[in-house]
């Protein structure tokens, strides 16, 4: 059996026992930590960005951020973009999985070796849990007010800073007139071998995507496309990059934009009357994290109106920012199962089901991760 250690992981006094804090994290008993335990969120912040970034300089200058994603560079530009507007500021941004960040963090604290100050995930579910075992800082940056109920915990234990969106893409070129109009269109036989697909039962996000697809169209839908011959492969940047590659004309379960030019090569669909998935990307400050200052500016900066305004795909998580290229607001897409995603996260032992019953469709999960092997402690 694991020996936790029992060093100090919340800070500001909050400390967690060994075992309270090991049986939390297990998923096996939130309540171990009761919510009276819990910091206060306070008012919404009211410095400014400039504020806040002296606050974090004369703190040390430092954020660690575990991010969820693909490939270790995907975070580039949110990074480039936070150094350019705080350049005397450090930030260290490590991709992975979110499936394996949290469990990263999970083994973290039970060693009292928490290395990120900020983390955003997919993996939603962990937030509620996390926010149980209080081992969140609750906290809530300017414009917390503006952000849509369903992207923010109301006591500010997390909140998102982007909306995510996964459907289905194609070459616009080498479909021609014949290019699918809805995922109905994805098993015609006259697209075998040019599909690629992240599989469903390595990531959540798809599988959750794939399992609306299943609902919608029937179990005979999903033997159809497994016979499709589509090209699987870890990571949901994999279908957009082998469809941009021209490797495939297809490609499902990525992120898009509507707000793409009708010029551009490749097109993200989202069909009326046919499901996508959408989610509010969360974050959190840990509540043992070494860089509260910096952590605080990163979420107020992140959910700032102007970064909120360049969203790459138009839809943001704020009420009073309208989105780009005639787009309606994300939660007015009723196809976008905004609400059911959070849902069926909670749910892990449906979740097995359906990630094994795909498996059976469409083979087991097969090459390494996309973003490499990052062990127990990157970023320290």
């Amino acid at each position: 059996m694991t020996s936790f250690s029992r060093r100090r992981v919340l800070g500001a006094g909050a400390v967690l026992g060994a075992n309270a804090l090991g049986m939390a994290i297990g998923g096996g008993a939130e309540a171990a930590v009761p919510a009276s335990r819990a910091a206060s969120a306070g008012p919404e912040e009211t410095k400014s960005l400039d504020q806040l970034y002296a606050d974090a300089v004369r703190e040390g200058g430092e954020l660690v951020v575990y991010a969820g994603g693909d490939t270790p560079t995907q975070q580039d530009r949110t990074k480039q973009a936070f150094l350019s507007r705080f350049p005397d500021l450090k930030l260290t941004m490590v991709v992975d999985y979110s499936k394996y960040h949290d469990v990263r963090i999970n083994n973290q604290l039970a060693t009292g070796t928490l290395v990120p100050d900020v983390v955003q995930l997919q993996t939603v579910q962990d937030f509620v849990r996390w926010k149980k075992a209080g081992v969140l800082r609750p906290y809530k940056p300017a414009g917390f007010s503006a952000l849509h109920p369903a992207f923010k915990d109301p006591d500010g234990a997390w909140l998102a800073i982007g909306v995510i969106a996964f459907s289905y893409m194609y070459d616009v070129a080498a479909a021609g007139g014949a290019a699918p109009a809805s995922p109905l269109d994805l098993v015609d036989p006259r697209w075998k071998g040019a599909i690629a697909s992240s599989y469903p039962h390595d990531d959540d996000a798809v599988l959750y995507l794939y399992r609306l697809y299943t609902r919608t169209y029937g179990w005979d839908w999903v033997a159809r496309l497994a016979a499709q011959e589509v090209q699987f492969a870890r990571g949901s940047n994999s279908p957009g990059a082998a469809v941009s590659a021209k490797q495939k004309v297809i490609g499902i379960g990525g992120s898009g934009s509507l707000t793409t030019p009708s010029t551009a090569a490749v097109r993200w669909v989202v069909a009326d009357g046919h499901p996508f998935m959408a989610w509010g990307q969360r974050a959190a400050i840990l509540a043992g994290g070494k860089h509260l200052a910096a952590a605080k500016l990163y979420l107020n900066w992140q959910i700032s109106t102007a970064v909120q305004q360049t969203s790459y795909n138009g839809w943001s998580v704020r009420t009073d920012v309208t989105p780009a290229g005639g787009l309606k607001p994300v939660w007015q897409y009723e196809n976008a199962n905004l609400d059911g995603f959070p849902r069926f996260m909670a749910d892990r032992a449906e979740i097995e089901r359906w990630k094994q019953t795909f498996a059976l469709y469409f083979g087991e999960v097969q090459g390494a991760p996309t973003p490499g092997q990052l062990g127990l402690h990157p970023g320290r």
